[in-house]
């Protein structure tokens, strides 16, 4: 290979890398500006719950999805499959994450059967299932933001994200640049609704990743969300 092919291989690679070296130091200074807004806090925590292995599960210090399926959990194992195949696989190597599924008492044989369902012999150590008193279900759930309420079973299709100081994490203002254009009204947020495909895979999977850059640059001491923050809460209450 003569000279001047080698040299135009190297410019050519230099050209190629350079802007994706460039978006990648970008990248993390973005979201630095653009934490994932907090909706709603403080949350319950689970000390009124216990796991099948008497493990002690709580929202503090973890990043949570945290879910409500009821009395009948294998009428949600769509959204079960949904979540895991969209969120868990794709986030269960990142320190203190966790998926935290709220059950009734008496149910942890369907609980056991929903697992059997949606685990392909992966890794489930981050996944639990907790159970507890109607009560402490009510009292949990009612700690949220939330569109609507738990049906007659306690159970739900939203899931809510909830990270290590018990705030729950979202969207202040979800509206598309073309809707915010057009003045459109503020809406956000607050949950993600597990049969929803789309909305998991785009949306959710976006906040939590959001989410953890959050905490990898607060690791770092480059994470200031102050400003920002109350930029946020002054502009939805001045739309509002």
């Amino acid at each position: 290979m003569n000279v001047k092919k080698v040299k135009r291989y190297i410019v050519l690679g230099i050209l190629f890398f350079l802007p994706v070296t460039f978006l990648l130091f970008l990248y993390p200074a973005t979201h630095n500006y653009n934490p994932l807004d907090i909706v709603n806090n403080p949350v319950v925590d689970l000390k009124h719950f216990k796991s099948a292995s008497n493990e002690h599960i709580l929202l503090k210090d973890h990043i949570t999805i945290l879910g409500f399926f009821g009395e009948n959990p294998m009428d949600y194992v769509i959204a079960a499959s949904n979540l895991k195949e969209l969120v868990y696989d794709k986030f269960k190597g990142f320190k203190k994450f966790q998926i935290v599924i709220v059950l009734p008492e008496g149910t942890q044989n369907s609980a056991e059967q929903l697992q059997k369902e949606i685990n392909t012999y992966e890794d489930m150590r981050f996944w639990h299932f907790v159970y507890g008193e109607p009560q402490a279900i009510h009292l949990l759930y009612n700690s949220l933001k939330f569109d609507s309420e738990l049906n007659k079973t306690l159970a739900t299709n939203s899931v809510f994200i909830i990270d290590k100081d018990l705030n729950q994490r979202g969207r202040i203002d979800d509206r598309t640049d073309n809707e915010i254009s057009k003045h459109e009204p503020v809406y956000g947020i607050s949950s993600y609704d597990c049969i929803e495909v789309a909305e998991i895979k785009n949306k959710m999977s976006e906040d939590m990743r959001i989410l953890f850059t959050e905490y990898r640059q607060k690791r770092k001491g480059d994470f200031d969300s102050t400003t920002r923050r109350a930029n946020d809460l002054i502009e939805h209450d001045e739309e509002n």
